[in-house]
């Protein structure tokens, strides 16, 4: 090698080694200032630490109700288990089908998205993986600088290093954006689909993938054309993925874009309002609601309170007082309806309970004594103190037993009655089945509560019938699944009644006119009509359930001509019917209560003993056929207008005097069982005659004999 090659191969080797050198230092600096950045980076979030919405769920962990986030956003909960699986696939093979093997940059992606870049002369694509879309959408800040895009990798691989894939890929399904104000997966899907994302067809799956490229350019109630052109690109890589058969995806393209949202789910809103502000740090709240049963009674609520003029509402609430847990209350018809007051959750409400408490009056009177079900009691003008109380319709029925008294609903034997047990032991059992009534003026109380002369709330009521439901045994109703406000206060655990007195006050209300149909099976129930026609209550149960039904107008004004048998009784058997058309059988008769209903009253009991009134001295009215008059005609419906057979009403009769137990014959042929019942339902086949007769224990007969048409 000569001089000169000599020295510019050295010269040459100090430029390389000078080179080297230079790039040594700045990788070096580069590494340097990476490593500096990365160690500048703020702690990523945890999920729990994300602003969600707060949702509501009912017993079977269903979306009752969603609330906005902090920010407004529709920001559902989800975890990977809830998402449709093949959704997931199509969103990696669409996104970053390397998504479990990089560490936060796929730099073959970054690659071939630079050279696709370069030859088209514009951005084709970022070569963003799922985690560089988390972390950007973590910052809530656009990519539109190498600055930015070089912060957005840092904390992709932070990422990474801090959480699993399996969390960075729920972030994903919680933070990608939608369109408007909706994040996540589950908003979208309840939105745009209208229902959980679950399970999604391949088109489905396909648009939710879609959406988040271009949320605002893309979203189906705007421009419903570019959803489904974005849809169906998603469907082809799916395809070239191995993620779909051409046939699926050709089939899945063919499917239109529906171009409306649907709401929210809006379920028990009352109820869901309570359980937040009942602990607003909560996230999640769980009910005992049933979200089916809910809906379903929300519906039929809607339904039926259209037959009434505004403001009128109504309340309902299902309870399962085996268990304690309320199944569907509805606070009003409709949230949103101003005009009957929809926010005001009439469930809660103090008003005035009507006749409600009768049964608990007779209850009492039962478990001190003072009488036995088929024990007379007189129907009459009474003066007690001052107090004369008179009954609905302004007469009296005379001599009747305390089992026609409580069915028929009269005033002056309950006011009796309660004046021989005493006001304030009335109060008491009601306390002890959890209830705080109000008393106006903190006065004592007097017997003007028998006819609802205090204040109860519909909650209060149904946790009241559900002990008597119970054999007496109190029950505290609850709406959360967790701690939370309960419906009513928490009972005290002691009997409101004795299991004898409850079952004969069950025995006596299931004697009340059912609903026609086999739907409905055997009902106990009363009705109450407040002072003035301002609230129409009725409460019933069977062996399972509770129902409580309100109808009024929320600001307490009267309904003129309202009852609980016009108004709340028809509610309260379709409710039933809502329930199933099997009813669960009511509790066993105790033996004592059994006993004392096959036997004949005791004489000092044939009449109800009424402290400081003389025992009457009239003996019990012979058996006798109340109604129908014999010879009457009655007009069931039986002949259609062509002359025909129509299904027609049942014939009624209704009975009094005598001893139970009764045989009944109708046209010559006895009924299968005796019943202690003092009526007669008979569902008629054919026009005609019917002769129907009454047979007591002691061989003592009635006979009435009425054309039907």
């Amino acid at each position: 090698m000569s001089g000169r090659s000599m020295r510019m191969w050295q010269v040459g080797r100090r430029w390389i080694f000078i080179a080297g050198l230079a790039v040594t230092v700045a990788a070096l600096g580069i590494g340097l200032k990476v490593y500096r950045d990365f160690g500048a980076l703020t702690q990523p979030p945890p999920i729990a630490d994300l602003s969600l919405s707060v949702v509501v769920l009912d017993r079977n962990d269903q979306l009752l109700r969603a609330f906005t986030s902090q920010d407004e956003k529709w920001r559902l909960p989800i975890e990977l288990k809830d998402v449709d699986p093949l959704y997931l696939k199509m969103l990696l093979a669409f996104e970053d089908k390397r998504f479990f093997e990089h560490d936060g940059i796929d730099f073959i992606a970054l690659a071939r998205s630079g050279l696709s870049s370069l030859r088209q002369g514009r951005i084709v694509s970022g070569g963003s993986t799922l985690t560089m879309q988390v972390a950007r959408l973590l910052s809530e800040t656009p990519t539109r600088t190498l600055s930015r895009k070089y912060d957005q990798m840092l904390r992709a691989v932070q990422l990474e290093k801090t959480f699993s894939k399996d969390e960075i890929l729920q972030m994903y399904l919680l933070r990608a954006p939608f369109g408007g104000n909706l994040e996540g997966v589950r908003a979208a899907s309840l939105t745009w689909l209208g229902k959980e994302p679950r399970r999604l067809t391949p088109a489905e799956a396909a648009l939710l993938v879609a959406l988040p490229q271009s949320p605002e350019a893309r979203r189906p109630d705007r421009a419903p054309e570019n959803a489904k052109r974005a849809r169906n690109r998603v469907l082809e890589r799916a395809v070239a993925a191995g993620v779909l058969t051409a046939e699926e995806a050709s089939a899945a393209a063919r499917e239109a874009v529906r171009n409306r949202r649907f709401a929210m789910p809006l379920i028990a809103p009352h109820e869901s309002r309570r359980a937040r502000l009942s602990d607003r740090d909560a996230a999640v709240h769980r009910l005992t609601i049933e979200r089916d049963l809910q809906a379903s009674l929300e519906k039929f609520a809607r339904q039926g309170i259209g037959t009434y003029a505004e403001p009128i509402s109504l309340a309902i609430i299902v309870a399962d007082h085996q268990s304690g847990e309320i199944l569907a209350s509805i606070g009003s018809p409709d949230l949103l309806n101003g005009s009957r007051l929809g926010h005001v959750d009439m469930t809660r409400a103090k008003r005035s309970p009507g006749s409600t408490l009768k049964p608990f009056i007779y209850g009492l009177a039962f478990e001190e004594g003072i009488g036995l079900p088929d024990s007379f009691i007189v129907d009459r003008a009474t003066n007690i103190g001052g107090y004369q109380p008179t009954n609905f319709d302004l007469t009296y029925q005379g001599t009747v037993t305390l089992r026609e008294a409580l069915q028929l609903s009269l005033n002056t034997p309950a006011v009796q009655l309660l004046e021989a047990v005493g006001p304030a032991r009335l109060i008491a059992r009601l306390k002890r089945a959890g209830v705080r009534p109000v008393i106006k003026d903190d006065t004592a109380p007097g017997l003007a509560i028998s006819l609802g002369g205090l204040g109860l709330s519909l909650n209060e009521l149904t946790q009241t019938y559900a002990a008597l439901a119970r054999g007496g045994r109190p029950v505290s109703l609850r709406v959360c699944r967790r701690n939370c406000a309960s419906a009513a206060t928490a009972p005290v655990p002691v009997a409101v009644l004795s299991a004898k007195a409850s079952w004969f006050v069950g025995d006596i209300l299931t004697g009340l006119p059912q609903a026609t149909g086999a739907e409905t099976g055997e009902i106990a129930y009363k009705t109450g009509t407040a002072y003035g026609y301002r609230d129409a209550w009725a409460l019933g149960f069977d062996g399972r359930h509770t129902v409580g039904i309100w109808v009024g107008r929320p600001d307490g004004s009267p309904v003129p001509g309202q009852t609980g048998a016009k108004s709340a009784v028809p509610l309260l058997f379709g409710v039933f019917q809502k329930l199933g058309p099997k009813r669960a059988p009511m509790i066993k008769a105790p033996p004592e209560a059994r006993l004392a209903l096959e036997r004949e009253v005791p004489g000092p009991l044939r009449f109800a003993r009424l402290p400081g009134r003389p025992v009457q001295a009239q003996q019990a009215e012979g058996l006798q056929i109340a109604y129908p008059p014999d010879g009457a005609e009655l007009d069931l419906g039986l002949v259609g207008a062509s002359g025909g057979i129509n299904s027609s009403q049942p014939m009624i009769v209704k009975f009094k005097g005598g001893t139970a137990p009764f045989s009944i014959l109708v046209n010559g042929a006895p009924l299968p069982e005796k019943t202690r019942k003092r009526q007669l339902v008979w569902q008629p086949d054919f026009p005609g005659f019917a002769n129907v007769t009454i047979l007591d224990a002691k061989g003592s007969s009635a006979r009435v004999s009425v054309l039907l048409r």
